[in-house]
């Protein structure tokens, strides 16, 4: 959720940077506000269905998801419709094996709270790993280059134990309809910039970023009603199932299920592109798993 203390900082830090008036910055502040008011409450919180899927009694193919709310699938009315769910049941149908599904996340964490997640997922040595963050990077008093160092160290760690891993990048909360305006504008441009940190600094260390504001902000902004939760925050059953489009081909890439394939680079935009033309989801990407 949004709190009125982080909104108040990064107004500061807009004020300082841009050369914002006070007034803007009251603006902004008692916009964060009624922001926070405008987004809902969910009626559904589901614990992670963590598990073998696909069970043949074979040795399972281990998939570990850290991140945020949006990792840990908050919004689904479902535990089934939950990203985590969705994946291990579509990497155990391409694998032609079970896949284990053992979920770390945590909602409302930062990048600095992966460290405790990573801590308890590498004791079970992973083969696959799925991180989605950033979200709550921008509603704190993280900086793009800090975040994106941590990332970078939690990578390197979940690497260093032979597994592969996929960023699902900061999505972009420029298209989310209750912060009204000019704080959605900040906070967009403040998260595609995370999101460019954190593309380099995933690659740097090994793993596969997937820029989830990139590619899903178009059919989020078009279908708006559908591809939100109640709350009007985060995705629904819907939303979560085009992020899963999106992430299921890097998955298996790095879990070595097509031999030879490497996910094309996706290259983004300038944050200023971003804002007035978002770009089109790659053709690549568009297939879903049948």
């Amino acid at each position: 959720m949004i709190g009125l203390r982080t909104l108040r900082a990064v107004a500061m830090t807009a004020a300082t940077l841009g050369g914002l008036s006070g007034a803007v910055v009251g603006l902004l502040t008692e916009q964060g506000r009624r922001a926070r008011a405008a987004i809902g409450v969910l009626e559904h919180l589901w614990p992670a269905p963590d598990g073998v899927y696909l069970d043949d009694g074979g040795d399972p193919v281990r998939l570990a998801v850290l991140g945020d709310s949006m990792a840990v699938g908050v919004g689904v009315t479902h535990p089934s419709q939950m990203p985590g769910v969705l994946l291990a049941e579509a990497l155990a149908a391409e694998a032609g094996r079970p896949v284990r599904l053992s979920t770390y996340a945590i909602s409302g964490s930062t990048t600095r709270d992966l460290v405790p997640q990573v801590d308890a997922a590498v004791r079970d040595v992973p083969e696959v790993a799925l991180i989605i963050i950033g979200a709550n990077d921008v509603t704190s008093r993280l900086g793009t280059a800090e975040s994106a160092r941590l990332l970078a160290e939690q990578v390197g760690r979940l690497r260093a134990v032979g597994c592969g891993v996929v960023v699902g990048t900061c999505p972009d909360l420029g298209i989310v309809r209750p912060i009204p305006q000019p704080l959605r504008m900040v906070r967009r441009r403040y998260s595609l910039r995370l999101a460019a940190a954190q593309t380099a600094a995933v690659r740097r260390a090994g793993g596969v970023p997937v820029p989830l504001g990139n590619l899903l902000a178009p059919e989020f902004t078009a279908r708006h009603t559908d591809m939100f939760s109640s709350d009007r925050f985060h995705p629904s059953a819907i939303g979560y199932e085009a992020a899963a489009g999106v992430l299921l081909a890097p998955l298996c890439q790095v879990a070595g299920l097509w031999p030879g394939w490497v996910a094309p680079v996706v290259r983004l935009p300038s944050a200023a592109a971003l804002a007035v033309r978002p770009s089109r989801v790659p053709a690549w990407l568009q297939k879903r798993h049948a």
